[in-house]
């Protein structure tokens, strides 16, 4: 019910405001499991994708915007419960990455669409980055549900990282072919297998957006950018003299 009461108007406001045009929307089944596998270029993402399509759609999302603190952390947290956001813990390591994985495949049993974004996080300069293989192909391999590679088109210019306030502009959503993996089903352990899967979807979704991929982590890609920023602040500060003697 408060999925349904979100989308008729957080939904609404956007497709309203936004105009949002989508491509390929009849590669989204009308029932039955299936997962969105997507591009992630902003926070708006996971709104933009669920207004746009019938069925609901069940993301996850990292634990702190379930246990901020005060009355926004409560209003956050209702938000994000009811427009169909899990909390998984990012910083837990494996166990955390676990309960991510049963989180999706429950959803999946339950018939439903579950979207996750491979990169594992934002892009942190609009190209696209290795998908991680963990979750996304471990998904799909447990439950042989097809996987439908979607690119999501202009949201980074729409609200930016650290922008509050976002510019109204015109995003897409191109939505591609499903890709059938469940061949490799129960091979959910082989990392080779999982990898490849995962390459594929990463593949797909490159000829989908037009992005620049990069063969290496987007978390990696960003850990350099804050350095390489850290060492120029750095060079910038003036030198400090010697005092005389």
């Amino acid at each position: 019910m408060l999925y349904g009461a979100m989308k008729m108007s957080v939904g609404a406001g956007l497709k309203v405001a936004f105009r949002p045009w989508v491509e390929g929307r009849e590669h989204v089944p009308v029932e039955g499991p299936a997962i969105l596998a997507s591009n992630h270029l902003s926070f708006s993402d996971s709104f933009f994708l669920p207004a746009v399509l019938d069925r609901k759609v069940t993301f996850i999302a990292k634990a702190e915007y379930f246990t901020s603190p005060g009355i926004k952390g409560r209003l956050t947290a209702a938000f994000f419960k009811g427009v169909g956001q899990l909390p998984v813990d990012r910083s837990g390591g494996r166990a955390a990455g676990e309960a991510a994985i049963r989180s999706g495949i429950a959803v999946i049993e339950r018939g439903e669409l579950f979207g996750i974004y491979p990169e594992g996080t934002r892009s942190p300069d609009g190209r696209l980055y290795r998908g991680k293989p963990g979750g996304l192909a471990r998904i799909a391999l447990a439950t042989g549900a097809p996987v439908i590679p979607v690119a999501m088109i202009d949201t980074e210019k729409i609200q930016p990282p650290g922008k509050v306030v976002p510019k109204l502009m015109r995003p897409g959503i191109r939505i591609g072919e499903p890709l059938d993996f469940s061949r490799y089903q129960g091979m959910d352990e082989d990392r080779f297998i999982l990898r490849s899967v995962t390459d594929q979807v990463m593949y797909a979704i490159m000829k989908l957006s037009g992005q620049e991929y990069v063969d290496i982590y987007a978390t990696v890609a960003k850990r350099m950018l804050a350095e390489a920023a850290k060492g120029q602040s750095a060079e910038e500060r003036p030198e400090q003299k010697e005092p005389k003697e």
